[in-house]
C-alpha cells in the first residue's frame, strides 16, 4: 500500500486514453489498495486510476459518499458506463486532485446510473444524485479524457489556470505543460 503521486493539469497523461481491465489479479488489486491510500491522503471524495498515470479503466468513489456509511470502504468501478442520467441538469461546486486548491461551479445531470465490475469480478448497478451522482459522473469523465476545466466557460477557465499557476509556485514546480 503507498500513497502515488497524483498527477495535475496540464499534464498530458490526464488526457491519455484508458484502457479496458481484461483480468482482475494481484496487480489489479494492489494499484486499488493504492488508489484508496492516495485518495485518502489527499481527502478526495473520488478518485480515478488516470490521475496517477495509470490507464487502467477504474475509479472509486469514497464508501461514505457512495453509502452515507461513513465507516464504508470505497466503492470500486472497474470498466464502468454510464447507464443513464437524468433529473435535469443542476450547478454545483467541484473539486478535483488534478486541480489542486480549485473548486469551479459545473452543471450536470442531477442523476446518475452507472454499471461496472466490482474487485471480485461480479458487475454491479449504483444509481445516485446530489454529491453521488456528481462524483460518479467526475470519476467517469477523467477515463473519457474529459476534465473539470472542460466543463465551464472561458472565465472560469481562466480562474483556474491563475489558481493552478499559483498553487505550482507555491509548491516551487513548474508545470508539467504550459498553462
Amino acid at each position: 500500500m503507498a500513497v502515488l503521486d497524483i498527477v495535475t493539469f496540464p499534464d498530458p497523461r490526464l488526457r491519455q486514453p484508458t484502457i479496458t481491465v481484461q483480468e482482475i489479479d494481484e496487480g489489479i488489486r494492489a494499484l486499488v489498495r493504492d488508489l484508496t491510500d492516495t485518495m485518502y491522503a489527499h481527502d478526495g471524495a473520488g478518485i480515478a486510476a488516470i490521475q496517477v498515470g495509470r490507464p487502467e479503466r477504474i475509479f472509486l468513489v469514497d464508501g461514505r459518499v457512495a453509502t452515507g456509511d461513513p465507516k464504508a470502504d470505497p466503492v470500486v468501478f472497474i470498466n464502468p458506463e454510464i447507464v443513464e442520467t437524468g433529473g435535469g441538469v443542476v450547478g454545483d461546486d467541484e473539486g478535483c486532485l488534478s486541480f489542486p486548491g480549485v473548486f469551479v461551479e459545473v452543471r450536470r445531470p442531477r442523476r446518475a446510473k452507472v454499471r461496472a465490475t466490482d474487485l471480485d469480478g461480479r458487475t454491479f448497478e449504483i444509481e445516485g444524485e446530489g454529491l453521488l451522482g456528481r462524483a460518479l459522473q467526475h470519476e467517469f469523465d477523467h477515463l473519457e479524457g474529459r476534465l473539470l476545466i472542460d466543463m465551464v466557460g472561458f472565465v472560469k477557465k481562466e480562474m483556474i489556470r491563475r489558481r493552478l499557476k499559483r498553487w505550482y509556485a507555491e509548491q516551487g514546480r513548474a508545470p508539467a505543460a504550459a498553462l
